[in-house]
């Protein structure tokens, strides 16, 4: 997932003996915005002097990219999803053991069992993560909006063992074009990954009891009838970590490109509909907020008000009146299917 923020990234300020040559005169600078460079001008740096009695010169800042951190999840992710593997995704803590109805084995039991699950199921699905993250990544590289090394968000339910990813990037240095191009480049670089993990997790599944988890669109009325024909009506496919990190990947993928927000669905739809993306965004939670209450299905309450909390419309770029042309425009209206493909409402049975 894709974070726009309003200001810098958190950085460390750089030596001064680190500094390239800046010009005195503020009206010619030696060079313009770089990759991994701030442009302070007039001696002051998100409201902080740069360098003191320098005023009115154009100063080039290298940034820093934190990279302990991202490290330190991206290691504890592994762990919690090579662990869901191993628990065979059912839903229980990290470290305890399972619940009597669905066996009651220990950690150390489940580990030693399903370990070759664990590792299958953590190297496929943290492969979709970075592929997605790095599409956003290098697309911001290509743009030159400074932004954040990914970090992976553990999750110690033996669900899924992840939420995802986010990086943080620069979010008034974008114009629309900048913004559709890295929004966008995330989830389909996911995609890559996330259809041929499902296809062959559904190739190589025996057929077995039905689990707690709901097919998406795409696999419940596309994939299981082209590629299972064989199966008898009412017969399921029994659950397997190939198909379970796309099924993951698709989870996290249909909820990000839910045109809201600052989700990567939210980045695109600004891009496609410019200040008319908010009445789409303000559409779509009117809609989830009547269907929670006609369900009486309260699962995603909190991920409602997380995005009411970061706020429903999008924030302006830099240039909201740069035309994106029509072939961009066309991929983001088409790219608003993957929601209804690869998002499901209902995940979980339980």
């Amino acid at each position: 997932m894709l974070l726009t923020m309003s200001t810098s990234p958190p950085q460390e300020d750089p030596p001064s003996s680190k500094l390239p040559p800046v010009s005195s005169n503020p009206s010619a600078p030696a060079s313009g915005p770089q990759p991994g460079l701030d442009v302070c001008v007039d001696g002051r740096h998100d409201g902080g002097p740069t360098q003191p009695g320098v005023p009115l010169r154009t100063v080039l800042v290298e940034r820093q990219r934190r990279v302990g951190r991202p490290i330190a999840l991206f290691l504890i992710t592994c762990l919690t999803t090579f662990c869901t593997g191993c628990y065979q995704w059912t839903p229980a803590w990290i470290f305890f053991p399972k619940p009597p109805e669905f066996g009651g084995e220990t950690f150390s039991v489940l580990v030693q069992r399903n370990w070759l699950d664990g590792l299958l199921f953590m190297i496929c699905v943290m492969a979709v993560l970075m592929f997605h993250e790095m599409g956003h990544f290098l697309m911001t590289l290509r743009h030159r909006v400074h932004a954040s090394y990914p970090h992976f968000i553990p999750f110690p339910l033996m669900v899924t063992g992840t939420m995802g990813a986010v990086i943080a990037m620069d979010g008034p240095r974008m114009d629309r074009k900048s913004l559709f191009d890295i929004g966008i480049a995330g989830p389909l670089a996911g995609l890559i990954l996330i259809v041929p993990f499902v296809v062959i997790g559904i190739m190589i599944a025996e057929p077995g009891p039905a689990s707690l988890f709901a097919n998406p669109l795409l696999v419940e009325s596309i994939l299981i009838p082209l590629l299972r024909p064989d199966l008898s009506a009412g017969q399921h496919l029994a659950l397997n970590p190939i198909y379970m990190a796309g099924w993951v990947g698709m989870l996290v993928t249909g909820l990000n490109m839910i045109p809201i927000s600052q989700l990567d669905g939210g980045h695109v739809s600004y891009s496609v509909f410019g200040s008319y993306a908010k009445w789409v965004a303000r559409g779509i939670i009117m809609a989830a907020i009547a269907w929670i209450v006609w369900t009486n299905n309260y699962n995603w309450v909190m991920m409602l008000f997380v995005v009411l909390l970061i706020g429903v419309d999008h924030p302006p770029t830099s240039n909201d009146s740069l035309d994106i042309g029509w072939g961009r425009r066309l991929l983001g209206v088409a790219s608003f299917a993957i929601p209804i493909l690869c998002f499901t409402p209902i995940p979980l049975a339980f």
